[in-house]
C-alpha cells in the first residue's frame, strides 16, 4: 500500500513540475491548436474558432521568449564544433529569435492594440518565415552532429574489439543522444511543412488539414521531449 501510495505521489509530482514549465503549457496549447486545425480542414465552425483562440492565446506565453534565442546567439559555442555547425547553429539563433520578437506585433496587432493591420499581417508573413529559416537550420544542424555522432560510435565500437558495445557507458551515451537528435530532426523536418502551410507557398498540396497534422505531431513530439526524468523508487 505504502509503495502504490508513494509511486502515486511521484508520478503526481512529475505532473506539476511539467504543468509548471510554461514551455510545457505552450506545447500542449500548440497541440491543441493544430488539432484543431486538422479537424477543421480549414473550414469554419467550432474546430476552426479553437485554432484561432489558442493560437492568439499562445502568442502570450512566448512574450519575451526572443531573449532565449538572442542569448544563444551570443553564447560561446562548444570546442571542437566545426564551423558550418557553427554558422548554421548561430543563424538558427538570430532567426527564431526574430520570428519571436516580430510575433509579439503580431499579437499586439490581433489584440487591437497595434492598430496598423497590414502592417501586422505582413510582420507575421515575415515571422513565418523566419520560423521556416530557422527549422531548415535546425534540421541541418541535427543531421551534421548526428554525422559527428555516428563516427564516434564506430571509433568507440573498434576500440571495443570483441566487447559488448552496449555494455559500454561511453557508447550508451552516444547512442541516446543520436536518438534525441534523430527525434529533433524528425520535428525540424516537419516543422519545415508546417511553416509553408501556414505562409500557403503550396496550398493545394499542403492543405490545412496537412498543416494541422504534421503541427499535431511535432507538438506531441516537444511535449515527449520536455517530460521530466522519472525518480527511482526504492521498494522495501
Amino acid at each position: 500500500m505504502g509503495t502504490t501510495l508513494d509511486v502515486s505521489r511521484a508520478e503526481l509530482a512529475l505532473v506539476v513540475m511539467y504543468l509548471n514549465k510554461a514551455e510545457a503549457r505552450d506545447k500542449l496549447c500548440r497541440a491543441i491548436q493544430y488539432g484543431s486545425k486538422f479537424l477543421s480542414g480549414g473550414q469554419p465552425g467550432t474546430a476552426q474558432n479553437v485554432d484561432k483562440s489558442t493560437s492568439l492565446a499562445r502568442k502570450v506565453f512566448r512574450l519575451f521568449k526572443f531573449v532565449n534565442d538572442l542569448h544563444g546567439l551570443i553564447s560561446p559555442v562548444p570546442k571542437g564544433t566545426p564551423l558550418p555547425l557553427v554558422l548554421l547553429g548561430k543563424s538558427k539563433n538570430a532567426l527564431l529569435s526574430t520570428f519571436l520578437f516580430l510575433d509579439q506585433i503580431v499579437w499586439l496587432g490581433r489584440s487591437g492594440i497595434y492598430k496598423n493591420k497590414e502592417r501586422a499581417e505582413l510582420l507575421g508573413r515575415i515571422s513565418l518565415f523566419c520560423w521556416m529559416g530557422s527549422s531548415v537550420c535546425t534540421t541541418l544542424v541535427e543531421v551534421g552532429e548526428i554525422g559527428r555522432l555516428s563516427s564516434s560510435m564506430k571509433k568507440i565500437e573498434k576500440g571495443l574489439k570483441n566487447g559488448n558495445k552496449y555494455q559500454d557507458e561511453d557508447y550508451r551515451a552516444k547512442l541516446k543522444q543520436s536518438n534525441e537528435r534523430s527525434l529533433a530532426l524528425i520535428k525540424s523536418a516537419m516543422d519545415i511543412v508546417v511553416a509553408a502551410g501556414l505562409l500557403q507557398l503550396a496550398p493545394k498540396k499542403i492543405t490545412p488539414r496537412v498543416t494541422g497534422a504534421f503541427g499535431f505531431i511535432t507538438s506531441i513530439i516537444s511535449c515527449y521531449q520536455l517530460l521530466p526524468t522519472r525518480p527511482k523508487i526504492k521498494t522495501p
